[in-house]
C-alpha cells in the first residue's frame, strides 16, 4: 500500500510538472477544450453572424460533442434542441425540408438550427453572451418575465442575476467555457 501511495504521489508530482510547460499545457487545454465539427461550425456561425468559439462552447456544455446526445427533456444532439424549438426553426429556415426531429443527431442539422437559434438568442438579447445563454437554456418567456423585473435587469434587456440554480449554473458554464475557448484560440 506504501509503495503505491509512492507511486501516486511521484505520477501526480511528474503531472504538475509537465503541465506547467506553457505548450504541454496549451496541448492538454484544447484535448480538453475541441473544435470538432470545424467546418460546420464555420460555415454556420458565418452565416448567422456567431464567433465560432462561442458555438463551441454550447456544444461542449449542451453535448460533450457527442452528437447522439440525449437530455432528460428529449433535447437532442449536439446543440441539444427540443422538439418544440426544432419544429418552430423548421418552419422558419426549412420549411420545405423533409427534416424530422430525429435528423438533430445529424451533426450538420444540429449545428445549422443550433447556431440560427443562438443567432435569434443574441440578437434579442443585444448580442449579450450570458442573457442569450439564459435564453438558449431556459426560453425567451422565462427570461423577457426576468427583464421586466427591477430586481434582475436594471436596463430591461440584459440580466444583472440568474434567479434560477440551472439557468445560474448554465450560464456560468457558458461564459467559463468561452473564455477558455477565446483564451485558447483567440478573439474573432
Amino acid at each position: 500500500m506504501k509503495k503505491l501511495m509512492k507511486a501516486l504521489v511521484l505520477l501526480a508530482l511528474v503531472g504538475m510538472v509537465v503541465l506547467s510547460v506553457p505548450s504541454v499545457r496549451r496541448g492538454v487545454e484544447r484535448q480538453l477544450y475541441p473544435r470538432k465539427y470545424q467546418a460546420l461550425v464555420e460555415q454556420w456561425a458565418q452565416v448567422y453572424q456567431l464567433d465560432p468559439l462561442l458555438v463551441y462552447s454550447f456544444i461542449r456544455t449542451e453535448s460533450g460533442f457527442d452528437p447522439d446526445a440525449t437530455s432528460t427533456v428529449e433535447a437532442r444532439g449536439l446543440m441539444q434542441m427540443t422538439e418544440e424549438t426544432f419544429l418552430w426553426l423548421r418552419s422558419k429556415i426549412a420549411p420545405d425540408e423533409d427534416l424530422t426531429f430525429g435528423d438533430l443527431y445529424d451533426p450538420a442539422v444540429s449545428i445549422r438550427f443550433g447556431c440560427y437559434y443562438l443567432h435569434l438568442c443574441m440578437e434579442r438579447y443585444s448580442n449579450d453572451v450570458a442573457t442569450a445563454a439564459a435564453a438558449y437554456h431556459s426560453g425567451w418567456g422565462t427570461v423577457d418575465t426576468l427583464l421586466q423585473m427591477e430586481e434582475h435587469s436594471s436596463d430591461g434587456q440584459t440580466l444583472k442575476g440568474f434567479p434560477y440554480n440551472q439557468m445560474h449554473h448554465y450560464v456560468e458554464k457558458i461564459t467559463a467555457c468561452y473564455g477558455v475557448y477565446t483564451r485558447l484560440y483567440g478573439t474573432p
